[in-house]
């Protein structure tokens, strides 16, 4: 793939975009030295930059029949074995579809990226192969991961496994369906503004959101990397711990990943209620207009229920938590249009792995199909865009600065607590739109997301745990804990698990 060296008509319409004054002569000097520095492209052209291993063999796979895929939540089936042994043995796993698997088509849950396979194996592919566990498919997610229902991939709607006729959640759709069906022991999505909790509280299952950075991100299709989250969607609390201690720690290669904190987290699973100090968030109940009276009723009973099996529960009130949407929409909008689409997804300014071939695909990709992006994603783009341009950063800078004041107003009522505890979403699974006008499209992707995104901001571990079980329309629990103390977390929801959700 040799560079070209620019021609003075396209130094002269990037001079024009830039606002710099050049004339023809000096553009021709500045073309001929230009050429010179491009000199090292070439030169870059004939070394060979490292790739992420793969290290167990496998197939192709194949695209799952109508008969094996009934809540239409595969996007693509495999077996890949790992180790003989280790702690994920016998265990079957999905991969949403944003993760790099070498060698298995990964789409995004997009058409744009028709064609594309990955040719290295994501950091968390490659610890969950060496645990033993076995990869059984790609679960579909939503259009470039921006959306919380299940009603925006390319392709039909993923159907929640509890009511056919319900959103299964989003991003992570599939992976939600996959596990609450039963058709793998487990799976792992992405979070950036909810996409693990919101499909684990509205199939039913357990949905954990590490701490930002406990879990490498190497190799995953980023939206933007302050966001951006990877963790285990499991029907039990114990496999959730089981799949995190087999996923998390540095790797070295992501710049997310910052003292990192592990743990054994599977002796967390040991404790009880009793002595637990859990801080009930008042402004997570009663969004206007969002809020069922069902979730924050079941909520409510739940925490009383957990004192009553000797926690120490006691409701607090944080109001900056109902600004935490505010902050994440400035962050995504822009950050995600400079990641996600101007950067081809590939990052600029920091040291670690790019996932070179996922870039140059997409890139082209992207300029060639740029009307298949979805809806959603051109939002933001026009949105992101203009924001950037018209006000040069300033709000994104400023969101991400308030960021601290948000983490640091949890922080505070941790400091005598050990959990957070509020509803995981407003409301309870909704019915897919069927042909949905715009607004009615749009509108139905990110009403969910006001409990959830705060915490993708300020990187705390936060879990989503089923409150009522035997209802048929499930209503999750969500706890939120210090940063790096997953297993405290876990501690709380297997306890919660274990005494009062049964």
């Amino acid at each position: 793939m040799p560079v070209i060296s620019p021609s003075i008509c396209e130094l002269r319409r990037i001079a024009r975009d830039y606002g710099f004054d050049f004339s023809e002569t000096q553009l021709q000097a500045l073309r001929e030295l230009g050429t010179s520095t491009l000199a090292s492209y070439h030169r870059l052209d004939q070394m060979q930059a490292p790739k992420l291993p793969i290290k167990y063999p496998r197939d192709g796979g194949w695209e799952p029949a109508s008969e094996e895929n009934p809540h239409g939540a595969w996007a693509w089936r495999c077996s890949i074995r790992g180790a003989a042994s280790g702690p994920l043995a016998g265990r079957t796993i999905a991969l949403k579809d944003n993760i790099c698997l070498a060698g298995i088509p990964m789409r995004n849950g997009s058409k744009v990226l028709d064609g594309y396979v990955p040719d290295e194996d994501a950091t968390v592919v490659t610890r969950i192969l060496e645990a033993g566990g076995t990869i059984t498919g790609k679960a579909v997610c939503e259009n470039f991961c921006f959306s919380g229902g299940s009603h925006t991939c390319d392709g039909q709607p993923v159907r929640n496994p509890k009511d056919s006729r319900l959103s299964a959640g989003g991003s992570s759709s599939g992976s939600g369906a996959l596990v609450a069906s039963g058709a793998v022991d487990m799976a792992l999505g992405g979070d950036q503004g909810g996409s693990i909790r919101i499909p684990a509280s509205w199939c039913g299952i357990v949905g954990l959101k590490p701490t930002h950075g406990l879990v490498p991100y190497t190799g995953i299709f980023p939206i933007e990397a302050t966001l951006d989250h990877t963790g285990p969607m499991t029907r039990t609390v114990a496999d959730a711990a089981a799949l995190l201690e087999v996923i998390a720690g540095e790797d070295g290669l992501d710049p997310r990943q910052k003292s990192v904190r592990t743990a054994k987290y599977s002796d967390a699973l040991k404790g009880s209620l009793s002595g637990l100090r859990v801080a009930v968030i008042k402004e997570g109940y009663g969004w206007p207009g969002l809020s069922e009276d069902a979730v924050d009723d079941t909520v409510r009973k739940a925490a009383k229920k957990i004192a009553d099996h000797g926690a120490t529960v006691r409701e607090v009130s944080i109001p900056m938590h109902r600004d935490g949407v505010h902050l994440w929409n400035a962050i995504a909008l822009e950050g995600a249009t400079a990641q996600m689409v101007r950067g081809d997804a590939a990052g600029w300014n920091w040291r670690g792995h790019y996932s070179v071939g996922l870039a140059d695909f997409y890139g082209r990709a992207r300029r060639a199909r740029s009307n298949d992006l979805p809806t959603t994603v051109k939002l933001v783009v026009l949105l992101g865009q203009y924001v950037s341009d018209r006000y040069n950063g300033h709000y994104y800078g400023k969101a991400q600065n308030l960021g601290r004041t948000l983490r640091s107003a949890y922080d505070a009522v941790l400091s005598d607590a050990d959990v957070l505890l509020l509803p995981t979403t407003p409301m309870r699974a909704q019915p897919i739109p069927i042909d949905p006008d715009l607004a009615t499209y749009l509108g139905t992707t990110l009403t969910m997301i006001h409990n959830t995104c705060p915490f993708d901001i300020t990187g705390h571990p936060a879990i989503t745990v089923p409150c009522n079980p035997k209802d048929p329309l499930p209503v999750g629990l969500m706890f939120v804990g210090k940063h790096f103390d997953e297993s405290t977390v876990l501690r709380a929801a297997q306890a919660y698990e274990s005494a009062v959700a049964k």
